[in-house]
C-alpha cells in the first residue's frame, strides 16, 4: 500500500517519464565495455556473471541494461510503471530476461534475506522523508560481502537554485535539518523540471517531492547497519569558464550530487 508521498511521486514520475526526461531513456547502444563504465567505472565489482542485482528505485532501462549485459540476474523495483516498461524495452532489445517489480523503496519485504549480491540505488532516496526504512531493507536483502551503491543529493546544497548567482556565490538559506522537505515553490525561480525531450521539444513538468538527508543520517545509517563505506564520489564539472548562473558553473562551485559505495560486513564487529 502506497502512502500519500509515494502516490504523489509515482504520479510525477509517470508524467516525467512519459514526457521523456533523460532518466527514462533506455540505453540501447551498449556493449560490455560501455556497460561496465555505466555501473562500475571504478572497477570495484569484478565478475558480475550470475550475480543477483537489484536496481532499487532506478527504472528507465539504463543501469538494468548495463548489468544484464554484464551477465547479471537483474531485478528492478520502481514506483513508475512507465519507467519499468523502459526496463522491459531495453531487456527485449538486448535479448535478456529481467524481473520488474512495482513498489516503494521503503518496503522490500517481497525480497528474501541475503537475496542480492549488489543493490544499485539510483538518485532517488531524496524522494522519501527518512532513510532508515530503506537502509533496513537493503541491509537485510544484501548478502555479506555484497555491494550497495547509493546516489544522493548533497544536503549542503539541496534547495539551492543554480540560476541565482549573486556575483559572489549561490546563497544558502535553508536550515540543515534532516528530513526537511524542500520547498520548490519558494526556493526556485522555476520549480518545475525543465528539459528537452528526445525530439528536442522543451518540457516543463512538476517534479516529485524531495527531502533533505544530512550526511550524518546517511553515513551513520549505513555503518550502523553493517554497511562499510569503501568509496565516495562527487559529481563536478570540468567545463572551461562556464557562465555564472549556469548549471556547469554551479557544479564547479557547489557539488550537488554524491555517490557512496558500501560493502555489507558479516557482523557489526567487523567495522
Amino acid at each position: 500500500m502506497l502512502d500519500e508521498i509515494a502516490r504523489y511521486n509515482k504520479e510525477r514520475w509517470e508524467a516525467l517519464a512519459q514526457a521523456g526526461v533523460a532518466y527514462s531513456r533506455p540505453f540501447l547502444d551498449l556493449d560490455e565495455a560501455a556497460a561496465r563504465k555505466v555501473v562500475d567505472a571504478a572497477g570495484l565489482l569484478g565478475d558480475l556473471h550470475g550475480a543477483n542485482v537489484l536496481c532499487l528505485a532506478g527504472g528507465g532501462g539504463q543501469q538494468s541494461a548495463a548489468f544484464a549485459l554484464l551477465g547479471s540476474n537483474v531485478t528492478v523495483l520502481d514506483l513508475s510503471e512507465t519507467q519499468l516498461e523502459r526496463d522491459r524495452l531495453a531487456a527485449s532489445h538486448y535479448g535478456h530476461n529481467i524481473v520488474t517489480e512495482q513498489g516503494d523503496m521503503r518496503d522490500l519485504s517481497r525480497f528474501a534475506d541475503n537475496a542480492f549480491d549488489m543493490v544499485w540505488h539510483a538518485h532517488s532516496i531524496n524522494f522519501v522523508p527518512q532513510v532508515e526504512p530503506v537502509f533496513d531493507g537493503v541491509a537485510r536483502i544484501l548478502r555479506a560481502g555484497g555491494h550497495y551503491h547509493l546516489s544522493f543529493h548533497n544536503p549542503l546544497s539541496h534547495g539551492i537554485d543554480e540560476t541565482k548567482w549573486t556575483g559572489n556565490g549561490y546563497p544558502i538559506s535553508e536550515p540543515y535539518i534532516n528530513g526537511a522537505e524542500i520547498d520548490q515553490d519558494r526556493l526556485f525561480a522555476v520549480p518545475e523540471w525543465t528539459f528537452d525531450d528526445e525530439q528536442g521539444n522543451p518540457q516543463r513538468i512538476r517534479g516529485p517531492r524531495e527531502f533533505r538527508h544530512t550526511l550524518g543520517a546517511i553515513i551513520n545509517g549505513l555503518v550502523s547497519r553493517g554497511l562499510m563505506i569503501v568509496r565516495f564520489e562527487e559529481e563536478t564539472s570540468s567545463a572551461l569558464a562556464p557562465e555564472p548562473g549556469s548549471w556547469e558553473h554551479f557544479l564547479q562551485v557547489v557539488v550537488p550530487y554524491m555517490n557512496l559505495w558500501a560493502v555489507k560486513q558479516k557482523s557489526l564487529n567487523q567495522i
